[in-house]
């Protein structure tokens, strides 16, 4: 089924589509067959071939239809059935690195074959292809050193198709940095792609050779969130690529014992624009697509204009700069779970005014309680006088001079400071770096001076209940989730890509304050349940009545300001988004 996705929006469905216009026209049948059989398949990721092996089937089962088509009732079951088939293995081609896959994927095309043909004896005579005379064209090889022309022709490619492997760009051995780097190197910060992105390139190179060759493939949704999607995306455009169906994120899985379900996308794309976009929006990743026609593609898989957001320095609008918590690079020596701190505070008391509550995105949404011995403010005579302080000191004096790190060596002649310090002097936003894809609304809330964050948050500092607003509202939480990159499944807000080129709106003193009061509401609503952690609150099916309706009102506020009155779903609100966004980049 899975495959399924890939073939039929890449050809298949058009095969079918055409086969149907042709109707009962023996001249034009006889002319599809002909095409049919001299069609050229290309995975260049093939592994055990199953993308060749669904589309050989497929491609014969088509091929049988029209063979009833020409004979009809005249198929009396003596027909001698070798003079009607004319499809073969042979139209399949495919690189693997694995000897024993590439050999499996080119005896399991055989096997198909010899499938097929048992269900072609309907039509007359025992048929087997024996000898085997033609066989798939399987090369065992490393795709990213090969030259396809090589394998397969590129002006003899009808389609190119696959799953490439799935390796994040942290995560690359070394021998994989080496594949990749003379392909990414003409890319400004390739470094940052994943390895799947490597046969986005080749096949865009690929295909410049013959135009009417188009692309899909299966790949990780990353190269279409965060940073990646300013890397690739923009290199591909340059070289004439078009997206022409897409597939947004669903879970990919298959019936192997043990292989994992991670999280897809599927892009079809070539040279050139079609008149028909197709793309498949999935409510529920475990569930099946809804199809939506699209005027236009872009790179985050959305029917708006090819916007390629850049891990921007400073925010779009007028707004206030975004930064990390702190970050302390102390082994865990200033940290705390309360009975650590109760313990620590019997042996010397004294130091419990150099207690601050500390928060990353685990406490704040889940309510634990953690503590910081922030000694970064304590008077030499007074950390002097704290004999456990002091070894405390001496231990993150120690870590960091074992560090590799040069600069964390060199943080040694502090060690009562940490290496990023953000530490506001008012209520300050606190927003999860890293939150659940359950949940509609990223947990945002305000925060007291005296409690230091983490830099596993994001802080907004001297933010007011506008700001808040505008945060915890669906408009911003449907950008979010489109342009973000994840971890795994979760959302990871950044600040240069999500918060930095966010449209705010251009609005009234009396929307402002709409804004302001829905804002105050939802905490307010929040309020309401004191025993209960943001976790509790956002929970899909915990969240209180009271705090949906508050959301409710706030987006009302929130979309009155941007003055858009379009679908509530994710898809329109975002491409109203990067509408935006290109109007104030024009501007600019």
């Amino acid at each position: 089924a899975n495959i399924l996705k890939v073939i039929c929006p890449l050809f298949l469905d058009d095969l079918k589509a055409e086969l149907k216009k042709i109707g009962k026209n023996d001249k034009k049948l006889f002319a599809f067959q002909q095409k049919l059989a001299s069609l050229q398949f290309f995975d260049p990721a093939c592994g055990c071939g199953n993308f060749l092996v669904i589309a050989y089937r497929e491609l014969r089962l088509l091929e049988m239809e029209v063979i009833e088509a020409i004979y009809g009732k005249s198929l009396s079951g003596q027909l001698n059935v070798d003079t009607l088939i004319l499809c073969n293995v042979h139209q399949f081609h495919g690189i693997e690195i694995d000897p024993s896959a590439a050999q499996i994927a080119t005896v399991a095309l055989w096997l198909t074959d010899h499938q097929m043909n048992l269900r072609v004896q309907r039509f007359g005579n025992y048929y087997s292809r024996i000898p085997l005379v033609k066989k798939a064209n399987i090369i065992c090889g490393n795709a990213l050193q090969i030259d396809w022309n090589d394998v397969l022709p590129a002006k003899q490619c009808g389609f190119v198709m696959g799953n490439p492997p799935f390796i994040g760009a942290k995560y690359m051995t070394a021998e994989q940095r080496a594949d990749i780097e003379p392909i990414f190197k003409p890319l400004k910060n390739g470094g940052l792609l994943d390895y799947v992105a490597a046969w986005y390139v080749k096949a865009a190179s690929f295909i410049q050779n013959n135009p009417k060759a188009p692309v899909a493939f299966v790949s990780t949704n990353s190269i279409t969130q965060g940073e990646q999607v300013g890397v690739l995306w923009p290199y591909l455009f340059a070289h004439g690529i078009k997206i022409h169906f897409a597939h947004r994120t669903f879970r990919w899985s298959n019936e192997g014992r043990g292989v994992a379900a991670v999280h897809c996308v599927i892009v079809g794309f070539g040279l050139g624009d079609t008149a028909a976009k197709t793309l498949y929006e999935y409510e529920d990743i475990n569930g099946g697509p809804t199809v939506l026609s699209a005027k236009h593609i872009n790179p985050y898989l959305v029917d708006a204009p090819d916007v390629t957001l850049t891990n921007r320095k400073t925010p779009l609008c007028d707004v206030p700069e975004i930064g990390i918590g702190n970050k302390p690079i102390d082994g865990g020596h200033y940290l705390f779970t309360p009975e650590e701190k109760d313990a620590f505070l019997t042996h010397e008391p004294q130091a419990a005014k150099w207690f601050r509550r500390w928060i990353g995105a685990d406490e704040f949404i889940n309510g634990y309680e953690r503590w910081c011995l922030w000694l970064g403010d304590c008077p030499p005579n007074e950390l002097r006088q704290m004999p456990e302080a002091m070894k405390r000191v001496e231990s993150v004096r120690k870590t960091r001079l074992a560090s590799k790190s040069a600069p964390t060596q060199k943080l040694a002649a502090t060690p009562t400071r940490f290496h990023v310090e953000n530490i506001p002097d008012a209520p300050y936003l606190v927003i999860p770096e890293v939150s659940s894809e359950r949940r509609q609304f990223i947990p945002v809330g305000f925060m007291q001076p005296d409690t230091l964050s983490s830099n596993l948050v994001r802080i907004l500092p001297h933010a007011t209940l506008y700001h808040f607003g505008i945060l915890t509202s669906t408009m911003h939480n449907a950008w979010m989730r489109t342009v973000c990159g994840r971890l795994k499944s979760d959302y990871r807000y950044s600040v240069g890509i999500v918060y930095n080129n966010f449209p705010w709106p251009t609005l009234t003193d009396k929307q402002g304050a709409a804004i302001e009061a829905a804002g105050q509401a939802v905490l307010d609503a929040r309020a309401q349940f004191p025993g209960s952690t943001l976790a509790d609150l956002y929970d899909p099916l915990a969240m209180p009545p009271e705090l949906v309706k508050a959301h409710a009102e706030l987006d009302k506020a929130v979309d009155a300001a941007y003055g858009y009155k379009g679908k509530k779903d994710d898809a329109a609100r975002v491409a109203f988004l990067f509408g935006l966004y290109q109007n104030i980049v024009n501007e600019d």
